[in-house]
């Protein structure tokens, strides 16, 4: 009897353990989002979050790609210190890069070159960054992109390009592919084209 009681103890201190790690996730979602740096520094040094947790109610956004969307480089600096991945994407694939394109951030562009992330990366719908600071109007954007590309290719074919897959994308590019009406699948994509930044509208609240 004893045992079975410690057995059951053991998976609810586990469980709240789990709750613990979502929970503090969701407020460095929040404290990005929100600007608030000490915020950030105090719950990554925690060292129970996980600074590439993908939040589902905000189409998989990591803090990386609220930082990205804010344009804050001490935030970026600290989430890649502790981890974060360049690499991960939305659910229509969208990168951090993609999101400091439409956001006319360069500083932040700049700076995941210098990390040689993958900031020539295509969307679902085939868009790099490059083209989503073309649609949005960001013209050092796209001069800086213009030089960055090829530096990019470059980095990828000496092997220095580091971490740039999404375990997640495949499988869900795939499903998203299946979503599609048949004849649009190979030839109309673009047509379905819902933009990473406000596919959706939001009416949850964060978590906290």
């Amino acid at each position: 009897m004893m045992a079975c009681s410690m057995e059951l103890l053991g998976k609810t201190a586990d469980s709240v353990t789990e709750l613990l790690k979502i929970s503090d996730m969701t407020k460095l979602h929040q404290a990005v989002a929100a600007g608030d740096c000490n915020a950030v520094k105090k719950i990554l040094k925690k060292g129970l979050c996980d600074p590439n947790y993908k939040d589902v109610d905000w189409n998989d956004r990591t803090p990386l790609h609220w930082a990205a969307i804010r344009g804050q480089m001490e935030v970026i600096h600290l989430l890649i210190q502790y981890g974060a991945r360049p690499c991960l994407v939305t659910d229509v694939g969208w990168t951090a890069a993609h999101f400091a394109a439409e956001s006319g951030h360069l500083n932040v562009l700049k700076t995941l070159h210098a990390l040689h992330a993958a900031i020539d990366a295509a969307d679902f719908f085939g868009d790099t960054p490059k083209r989503i600071a073309q649609i949005y109007g960001q013209k050092a954007c796209v001069d800086f992109l213009e030089k960055a590309e090829p530096e990019c290719r470059d980095h990828r074919q000496r092997g220095l390009l580091l971490d740039e897959r999404d375990p997640d994308w495949e499988l869900k590019k795939r499903e998203l592919e299946l979503s599609l009406p048949a004849a649009d699948r190979n030839t109309n994509k673009k047509n379905k084209r819902i933009r990473g930044s406000n596919r959706l509208s939001h009416s949850k609240a964060w978590r906290v």
